[in-house]
């Protein structure tokens, strides 16, 4: 590995202080070992001065200060004993970003050693309990040299043992002693600051300086290689880093999308939490319960398993503010009214998270609007007026990237009833196993724990046998499951250039101009995606998928993509060909076929906003004839939302209630088109009625056409010829 342009071969660590954040617990236990033997705790100035100092030299160090008398042996052996108790019931504490560098250094082709102070009894305790002993290739503990820090001899040991030139080591240290052993063994000593800053003189013997790990960790990156976009099927990481990322509306995107891209993080860890807030109850209670749930993937016969997750009440201010304050990354999945309403809610997470000194926060904003990052700062921005002066506001959110995204991917949601049919079918099947597994020879359960500490009795056999009653146990658990989303294979979420931890996210693509992404997915994905659903819901179909079995549906999509959208967006914009291909629109024709479980009514929602002047479909219609491009299809489909909303088909939908009443008042088509009355506060963004005269009569003709029963024309998708249009 290359590291600043020096060849790297190895990267040997010290243990307490460096990966682990013991020194802290040192001091108590020490303290308190002090007190119980000695009647008198030993001080800071004392302890401090021991960092990074083999046993003998502290021992010598104590005992200038509280006489030869002072048992600094048996009050370290105490202090030993209190420490192993700590982590054995709490665990080791590790350092925050180690887990990631670890993976990095290895799986870049790095032998890896630790070189510790620490007797090696203490040692293999910690690195085992720490889960990391996996990563060292050899360790090289305090009681195996002869001279402990400052000599160099444990680090020139280590390199030596992996055979390697200290010059092509990184040594990693916190301390004074340390700088000064891994310096004098000619390696390039990294400091990585813990409790005591190194004296100026001492601190210049460092190759590189760093306040945490978390900053190594944002420089080793530039000189490790990112990795590829991960196949659907790819296991997530096994390694789990100190990561929390949060999910604001845990939804389809949000549940069946984000969680994923999550999961996935940057190939070498994961977040140990995804935190989700959801409305819901039902998704609450069934996701906390079984501590996972699943994604479908149907066309691939896929079931995708999302553990590490807990779900939080949206309505949970405390819970929703304390996921802002934690998260390294935060999914906003939320419409524009819950947006407005969930506004200070974000506004005050966001104050908690910059008082409390955390770093920057990315919020992937994923809205289906333009400008919707936007609209999102400027609602925070207002609910933070109200709390804080404009200067504090601006500090504030100086911390925040609001990020906008372009999602490739369609989602549903499991219906409940099949939700509950699950959990009731899974937990029969749980039970049945469990009673069978686990009865002892008296027909009870066998005991899954003990009081007595396995290891003050090891006694192989209790440990076997309890060992497989739990393993049992466990086997029954991992088939528990529930499904909660049926999703596509689409893997790719595009966010715009900003924030730096997206640039390290394997299924992440950033771009320069989100705005371009933005405009294919509205005009060539979004607005063809809903004619589709009114189309095939006004043919009787329930599902897209159905409807993209009837050849009338695929030759619409087809000609309205092919002849009319793609044409003129890229008559517009010639750069966009990049994203704009045959397999593109080949894949997004599959997804559709393949979406069986994508109900019409879903996706055919809201059809006033999606015929508005500059939306998905009028827009396309628009820039096509700047270009000299006819659209029939796109007219066709216009006519088509207007029906599906007079029929209405879905009779819950307001705005197709809104659009049937605006027709019936005069049975007129530009009453609906040219609208420009009130909608969510503002003017409705309608057509010209005297300007656009002609596309308005198109439509009108085509929706006559459709509600003619002597006519043919639910079958002129088939049948129309373009060559005839020209012409004309």
């Amino acid at each position: 590995m290359i590291f600043k342009e020096r060849l790297i071969h190895a990267a040997i660590f010290d243990m307490d202080g460096t990966m682990f954040d013991t020194e802290r617990l040192r001091f108590t236990t020490i303290k308190q070992a002090s007190a119980e033997l000695f009647g008198e705790t030993i001080s800071d100035e004392i302890l401090i001065g021991s960092l990074g100092l083999s046993a003998k030299r502290a021992e010598e160090l104590a005992k200038s200060r509280y006489g030869e008398h002072y048992p600094y042996a048996a009050i370290r052996k105490r202090a030993d004993e209190l420490e192993l108790a700590h982590v054995r019931k709490h665990g080791v504490p590790i350092k925050p970003g180690l887990y990631e560098i670890l993976e990095r250094l290895k799986r870049n082709g790095l032998l890896m050693a630790v070189a510790t102070s620490s007797r090696r009894a203490i040692a293999e305790e910690y690195l085992i309990n720490a889960n990391v002993m996996k990563y060292f290739d050899i360790t090289v503990c305090g009681d195996e040299v002869k001279q402990g820090k400052p000599h160099p001899e444990i680090f020139r040991t280590a390199a030596a043992e992996l055979n390697c030139l200290p010059e092509h080591c990184l040594m990693f240290e916190d301390s004074e002693n340390g700088l000064l052993s891994a310096s004098g063994a000619g390696g390039l000593p990294i400091l990585v600051k813990d409790i005591k800053e190194p004296r100026p003189e001492i601190k210049q013997l460092a190759y590189q300086a760093y306040e945490s790990m978390p900053d190594f960790l944002a420089d080793l990156t530039k000189f490790t290689p990112n990795l590829p976009k991960p196949k659907l099927t790819d296991a997530f990481p096994q390694t789990v880093n100190h990561v929390r990322a949060g999910i604001h509306g845990f939804g389809a995107m949000g549940g069946g999308y984000l969680a994923q891209i999550f999961s996935h993080w940057d190939g070498y860890t994961r977040p140990y939490e995804i935190i989700g807030a959801s409305k819901n109850a039902t998704l609450r209670s069934l996701v906390n319960a079984f501590g996972k749930y699943e994604v479908s993937y149907g066309n691939l016969a896929f079931q995708q398993a999302i553990d590490r997750i807990r779900l939080i009440d949206m309505a949970d201010e405390a819970a929703v503010c304390d996921m802002y304050a934690v998260s390294e990354i935060i999914g906003l999945c939320l419409p524009e009214a819950a947006i407005k309403q969930q506004a200070g809610m974000i506004a005050k997470g966001l104050i908690a998270r910059y008082q409390n000194g955390a770093r920057p926060l990315t919020i992937l904003v994923v809205l289906n609007k333009l400008g919707g990052a936007a609209f999102v700062k400027r609602q925070v921005r207002e609910a933070m007026q109200r709390m804080l002066g404009v200067q504090q506001v601006e500090q504030v959110m100086e911390i925040a990237c609001f990020t906008e995204t372009v999602v490739n991917r369609m989602v549903s949601k499991i219906p409940k009833e099949i939700l509950l049919k699950q959990v009731r079918i899974n937990f029969a099947s749980f039970e049945k196993h469990t009673q069978h597994k686990l009865l002892g020879p008296a027909g009870n359960v066998a005991p899954l724990h003990q009081e007595a500490a396995l290891l003050a009795e090891p006694d192989l056999g209790k440990i076997v046998s309890q060992l497989r009653h739990a393993s049992h146990l466990n086997r029954a658990l991992d088939q528990l499951g529930v499904t909660l989303f049926e999703s596509g294979p689409d893997m790719v979420l595009y966010a715009k250039k900003g924030g730096k931890i997206l640039e390290r996210l394997r299924q992440v693509q950033t771009v320069d101009n989100i705005a371009e992404i933005q405009a294919i997915k509205n005009r060539l994905l979004n607005g063809t995606h809903a004619i589709i659903a009114w189309y095939a819901s006004l043919l009787g179909y329930q599902t897209i998928g159905q409807g993209m079995g009837d050849e009338r549906v695929v030759m619409l999509v087809k000609r309205l993509v092919n002849n009319e959208i793609k044409p003129a967006m890229l008559r517009e914009n010639p750069a966009l060909a990049e994203y704009i291909n045959t397999s593109f629109v080949n894949s997004f024709i599959s997804r559709c076929k393949a979406s069986f479980k994508d109900p019409c009514r879903r996706i055919g929602r809201d059809p006033l906003r999606k015929l508005q002047r500059k939306e998905r479909i009028m827009g396309s219609i628009e820039l096509a004839a700047r270009h000299g491009i006819a659209t029939p299809m796109l007219e066709f489909g216009a006519a088509l939302g207007i029906l599906y909303s007079l029929r209405l088909v879905t009779p819950e939908d307001k705005e197709c209630q809104r659009i049937k009443a605006l027709f019936e008042a005069n049975h007129s088509v530009a009453d609906v088109l040219a609208f420009n009355g009130d909608y969510h506060g503002k003017p409705y963004q309608g057509l010209n009625a005297e300007l656009d005269t002609a596309l308005i009569e198109r439509v009108a003709e085509h929706l006559r056409q459709l509600t003619n029963p002597a006519s043919a024309h639910w079958q002129w998708p088939l049948s129309y010829n373009y060559a005839d249009e020209l012409a004309s």
